[in-house]
């Protein structure tokens, strides 16, 4: 139990170090998207290299995307949805409540 207390302490400090908050959501959207475009890439039985190819990407750089280990670029993004045949929408939109 006390190495799961430790941890927790440790993720409060570092989450309460300047830009760790912004750091974790830009994480969080990259997996997010990664998600999506594995999901949308296996629904149509593609490898990473099929969706690379179509995308004009690297196999490698496709799985470093779906792993959510890059916060893409819009033009990457653009790359990948015309590569799936899918929209690309981005919205900026206003929170329930301010933070």
């Amino acid at each position: 139990m006390a190495d799961r207390t430790d941890w927790r302490r440790l993720r409060e400090r570092r989450m309460a170090e300047p830009g760790a908050a912004d750091a974790y959501e830009a994480a969080k959207l990259a997996y997010v998207l990664g998600m999506t475009v594995r999901e949308m890439r296996e629904a149509r039985g593609w490898s990473q290299t099929m969706l690379a190819t179509r995308a004009g990407m690297t196999q490698s750089a496709v799985a470093r995307f779906e792993a959510g280990g890059t916060v893409p670029t819009i033009p990457v993004l653009e790359r990948l949805a015309h590569a799936l045949e899918a929209d690309l929408d981005i919205r900026i939109t206003p929170r329930l409540s301010p933070v």
